[in-house]
Parts: structure tokens; C-alpha cells; sequence
């Protein structure tokens, strides 16, 4: 007969702790909320602001409306902070506007220039300009929130190099950041007026426009 081994029993295995449903964890909530912006500007960029609904949103981001308005009182809001999110993927770092200076002044002009045409040329970029210039007559808001995030700091870059250059007597200019916002409207906007229409402007075209707007900018700027 085999001796029979008396073995203490073991300890019962503790259950698995039960999955919390309680309250996310900051990273989640912060997920949770860039996933809601992100699928909510697709919405507003592809259908605009009337067409988009909160409806179709909280669907595509398996959220409730409840959870939509509990973040956001309105469509309103949301939109805003769509575009707001949209603006701020899409701007340029300060060590990518940084790096537009160049040895010459003129080629640093024009490297800012083409800089700011490359945000509205890309699919997004373009077609949160257009969203942009459709809804501002209903939300002033956005395009003061479009220029703060996405065009100041290039504007204030180059505000400081004219500064710069006007300091040495290689310019004359008394208003260093209204120079800069002219440069802007004078040399980009006529670009990025075509590219929104719908026009096809390629890389020597956008290219030959610009060096022809600096060279009148710094000639205008030149001193007496």
C-alpha cells in the first residue's frame, strides 16, 4: 500500500479584483477628450458647421450625447473647440519657425513665406481655412483664435528680425509688427486666396510669386 502524504490544502485563490467602473484615470479622460475634438473636426470639416450634429459625432466616437454635453453646452462650443484643436495640430513649432532664417535677409523672407503658404496646403490645412473663412462671419471668434495660434508667433518671428534690421540701417521701418502683418497680407494671402479656390499652384509658381513680393516689401522698406 502506498503510503498516503497528508499535504496541507492550499490557500483558495483570491478572485480577480473586479474592473472599477468608476471614474477614468486622467490619461484616459485627456484621451477620451482629444478623441472627441478630433472625430468632431472630420465632422465640421467635411459637412461645416449647420450640417454637422452632436448626434453623429457622439456615435462615431462611441460616446453618449449625455457625455458630448457634459463637456460642451452646445454645437457651438464643440465647434469652437474643434477648431481650436485643428489649429494648434497644424501650426508650426517655434524651432520649425526658427529654422526659416537664413544668412540673407531676403531668403529668410521668403523661407517665412513659404512656411505659412505650407499650412494651407495640405488636405487639412486647406480645408480648415476654408471652414474657417465660411464660419467667421458667424464666429469672429475663430479667426482671431486661427491668427493667435497659427500665424502670431511666425508674425512676431518676424517682427523681431525687422527689428533687427532696422536697428542696423539696412531697413527703415518705425512698426516692426505692423510690417510683419503687411508682409503677411502682402506676400501669403494672394497664394492662399488661389490655392483656396480650388487652383492648382505648384511649387515654381508659389515660388516666383513670392520672390516678387519680398523684393517689393524690401524695397518699399528700404531707407530714404
Amino acid at each position: 500500500m502506498h503510503e498516503r502524504t497528508h499535504r496541507k490544502p492550499s490557500p483558495p485563490k483570491a478572485a480577480a479584483a473586479p474592473v472599477r467602473a468608476g471614474r477614468p484615470t486622467r490619461e484616459q479622460a485627456r484621451a477620451r477628450q482629444e478623441a472627441l475634438l478630433d472625430c468632431a473636426l472630420v465632422h465640421f470639416l467635411e459637412k461645416g458647421f449647420e450640417a454637422a450634429t452632436i448626434e453623429a459625432i457622439a456615435a462615431d466616437v462611441n460616446m453618449t450625447k449625455r457625455t458630448v454635453y457634459a463637456r460642451y453646452a452646445d454645437k457651438t462650443a464643440l465647434f469652437r473647440a474643434a477648431v481650436c484643436r485643428g489649429t494648434e495640430r497644424l501650426a508650426a513649432t517655434q524651432d520649425v519657425i526658427s529654422a526659416t532664417r537664413a544668412d540673407d535677409l531676403k531668403e529668410t523672407l521668403v523661407n517665412i513665406a513659404k512656411l505659412r503658404i505650407a499650412l494651407v496646403s495640405t488636405p487639412e490645412g486647406t480645408k480648415l481655412q476654408r471652414l474657417i473663412n465660411t464660419e467667421s462671419y458667424r464666429f469672429p471668434d475663430i479667426f482671431q483664435t486661427y491668427y493667435d495660434i497659427a500665424a502670431l508667433p511666425t508674425v512676431q518671428f518676424l517682427a523681431g528680425i525687422l527689428e533687427v534690421e532696422t536697428a542696423a540701417g539696412r531697413l527703415a521701418i518705425d512698426d516692426p509688427l505692423l510690417a510683419a502683418n503687411v508682409f503677411m497680407s502682402m506676400v501669403v494671402s494672394g497664394p492662399v486666396r488661389f490655392i483656396l479656390s480650388g487652383n492648382d499652384l505648384g511649387r515654381e509658381d508659389i515660388d516666383r510669386r513670392v520672390r516678387f513680393a519680398v523684393r517689393l516689401f524690401l524695397k518699399g522698406a528700404e531707407p530714404r
